[in-house]
């Protein structure tokens, strides 16, 4: 992708949309709402007598035409399947339409509502629901698709907010001497848990990307499928502190292991896993931060108290880490 691309991106409008799905053959009916998604362009879209759909325009130079096409085939497989999870739209032959600049991909609309962490039944069925996906994801490997390390999440991570100057002066000491510490914490979990395998995975698969509606549930998103261990697509649906996690882990992990065995090594990579993401969540701000659409959305990330707070919250994950990993009770 180029820089018009880019500019086009960020300047995509409603009647450009419009057209572009009218193109495709959907008759829409004036009906529009932009969903919640930052890193790509993703509206639900009305269409004449007939069922809404959502269409996604992706974001140039984030991933290959051949990484989109691969997401794409594995939510198909994971469908074919009969599990929940929300493919997109084949039309005249693909998944993925190029307009113009813009990359498209065209979904079914499903409502619904996040799930109750709360709720052990329902921890159980999203643990089944995460297994027969791993079913599927340990068959093969992706292509062009990379792993969740230490080295993409962490150190360029780092790198990318240090060189191009997002940690203001004042925190930059502070910063640069937890994050040493922070990655040596992730490298000790790691150790600690001795070799892991990983697998295809969903990668992003947080209470955000399940739609609860009645007794239905829908797993959207697999815009960052990737490698890495089972336990990232199960450790975000822990909430609370030690004693609430830990029934919450129970529940997820009957559900998971009625259908595949899970490696309870594992558990000592969930500490590391949120530290990485907690680096990768501000790297990706960071990067992201000449989209007018991101200092709307994020006011503050510029701001001396967001990068107190960041800081701090590295500092809690170097604790967490030297801590004893949560118990399964089962293992």
């Amino acid at each position: 992708m180029n820089d018009a691309a880019t500019l086009a991106f960020a300047d995509l409008q409603p009647e450009e949309i419009l057209a572009t799905l009218d193109k495709l053959g959907f008759r829409c009916d004036g009906r529009f709402l932009a969903l919640n998604s930052y890193e790509n362009r993703v509206y639900q879209v009305g269409i004449e007598d007939d069922a809404p759909i959502v269409a996604k325009f992706y974001r140039p130079q984030r991933w290959s035409d051949a990484a989109i096409l691969e997401e794409h085939a594995f939510a198909a497989r994971l469908a074919e399947q009969d599990i929940p999870v929300v493919p997109p739209l084949e039309h005249g032959g693909t998944t993925m339409h190029q307009s113009g600049h813009h990359r498209v991909a065209v979904y079914p609309c499903f409502g619904g509502r996040a799930p109750d962490l709360d709720n052990y039944e329902l921890q159980e069925q999203l643990g089944r629901l995460v297994a027969r996906i791993h079913l599927e994801g340990e068959l093969s490997r992706f292509e062009h698709r990379p792993s969740i390390d230490i080295d993409s999440y962490g150190t360029e991570s780092v790198e990318y907010l240090l060189e191009n100057d997002f940690i203001p002066e004042d925190n930059r000491p502070a910063y640069e001497s937890i994050v040493e510490l922070v990655l040596d914490g992730v490298e000790a979990c790691y150790e600690r848990a001795g070799g892991i395998r990983e697998i295809r995975l969903h990668g992003d698969f947080h209470p955000g990307n399940v739609l609860v509606r009645g007794e239905q549930l829908h797993i959207v998103d697999l815009d960052d499928a990737r490698h890495g261990p089972s336990v990232q697509d199960l450790w975000m649906f822990l909430s609370g502190d030690r004693e609430e996690q830990t029934p919450q882990l129970k529940a997820l992990l009957d559900g998971y292991t009625s259908f595949r065995p899970f490696d309870a090594r594992e558990l000592h990579v969930i500490e590391a896993l949120r530290s990485l993401r907690i680096m990768h969540y501000a790297a990706w701000l960071a990067r992201r931060w000449q989209d007018p659409a991101f200092k709307v959305a994020f006011p503050w990330f510029d701001s001396r108290r967001y990068w107190d707070d960041h800081v701090l919250a590295l500092r809690e994950q170097v604790a967490l880490m030297q801590e004893q990993p949560l118990e399964w009770l089962d293992y």
